[in-house]
């Protein structure tokens, strides 16, 4: 929820708090302060930054919210709703740099985590497929939208669209 920098300043005031409280014998509230140190440094950990890298990414500051998600040092440590939220964002940020190999990338480690909706979900699928379209690889893209089609009463008729082009795509080729 917080960046690494307001994260690193509340955890050295819980720091200094800490000292203090000890020092004055208030061992209770210097047991607060030491667990509010931990919940910061395990929410770091769990969370990481994405919540301020998704209010840039929904406004479209690419460049913010890419420095905002190379904050968090270690992708795999975080929860396994948030890594997927990671790597879609990510992948949405390579796209609109027109890095294809690397948005391929994201999208498929996106859509091996659940995310925030199956629509999400179903577009990492379709991002994936167009892509190995693109490049010609025409096998990966009909098995990633063969796993769009168990998803086919959950997603909206824009989703649908898409995915009845790229079938029209495999077709040609």
């Amino acid at each position: 929820m917080f960046s690494n920098r307001v994260r690193i300043f509340i955890a050295f005031v819980f720091l200094l708090s800490l000292g203090l409280l000890w020092y004055l014998h208030i061992y209770e509230l210097a047991a607060v302060a030491a667990m509010m140190i931990i919940l910061l440094i395990w929410d770091y950990f769990k969370q990481g930054t994405l919540v301020v890298a998704a209010k840039y990414f929904h406004i479209k500051d690419f460049d913010k919210a890419e420095a905002s998600l190379k904050e968090i040092i270690k992708p795999g440590w975080l929860s396994k709703k948030r890594r997927g939220f990671y790597e879609y964002m990510y992948g949405g940020i390579c796209i609109h740099r027109q890095d294809f190999e690397a948005a391929e990338r994201h999208y498929e480690i996106a859509a091996l985590y659940p995310l925030r909706s199956v629509n999400e979900h179903v577009a990492s699928l379709v991002t994936v497929a167009n892509i190995s379209i693109r490049h010609g690889n025409y096998d990966k893209a009909k098995a990633y939208l063969q796993l769009t089609e168990k998803h086919a009463d959950k997603i909206t008729a824009k989703m649908k669209d898409a995915i009845s082009k790229l079938h029209h795509e495999l077709k040609k080729h």
